[in-house]
C-alpha cells in the first residue's frame, strides 16, 4: 500500500513496529477519588463503595501498580479492623493492615502500594475490602467516628507499567 504526501511523492507504508517500549514505562493509568462517606458494619469483608477501579494490560509480561490512600474512623474504641487490597476476586495483599483505634475522634490514614504481575490482557478489577472486627462497630471512610461531617478524600489509582 502507498501513502500519497501532498507534493505526490509517494512512500512505502509503515510494515514494522516501532522499538519495543522500555521496561518500567507507565502505560496508561486509572484511578478512582472518593469525596463522600461509607460505612460497614459487616464481620466479613465487603468492597469499599467507590474504591475501585478497572484497567485492561496490553501485555501479558506489564505489570500492574497499585496506589492507594484511604481514611478510615471507627463508631468504637479497641477494635481491630481490617482492609485488603483485591484483584478481580483474589485478594493479593491479606490484610494491607489492620488497625486498634483509640479514639473515635481520630481518622486513621491506610496508604500502600503493590507491584502485580497478573499475566493477563483481560479487563481487571482491582479494589479494596474492609471489615468490622466482629461486626459489632461501624467502620466509617472519609469521616470521623464521633461525627458525620466529611473530613477528607481517599483515591486508589493503578498503573499499567511495561514489563
Amino acid at each position: 500500500m502507498a501513502i500519497i504526501k501532498p507534493n505526490n511523492n509517494t512512500i512505502s507504508a509503515i510494515t514494522a513496529l516501532p522499538a519495543a517500549i522500555p521496561t518500567g514505562k507507565v502505560l496508561q493509568v486509572v484511578s478512582a477519588v472518593k469525596t463522600d462517606t461509607t460505612s460497614t458494619t459487616s464481620a466479613s469483608y465487603t468492597d469499599i463503595t467507590g474504591m475501585s477501579v478497572s484497567i485492561t494490560p496490553s501485555s501479558t509480561s506489564n505489570k500492574i501498580f497499585t496506589l492507594f490512600d484511604i481514611n478510615l474512623s471507627t463508631s468504637s474504641t479497641g477494635r481491630n479492623d481490617f482492609v485488603r487490597l483485591m484483584r478481580d476476586s483474589t485478594a493479593i495483599v491479606d490484610p494491607i493492615n489492620y488497625w486498634r483505634l483509640s479514639d473515635t475522634t481520630f481518622i486513621y490514614n491506610a496508604s500502600g502500594s503493590f507491584l502485580d504481575t497478573p499475566s493477563s490482557t483481560s479487563s481487571l478489577t482491582f479494589k479494596l475490602q474492609w471489615l468490622s472486627e466482629g461486626g459489632s462497630n461501624t467502620v466509617y471512610l472519609n469521616r470521623r467516628g464521633d461525627n458525620s461531617l466529611r473530613r477528607s478524600t481517599s483515591t486508589i489509582t493503578v498503573m499499567e507499567v511495561a514489563g
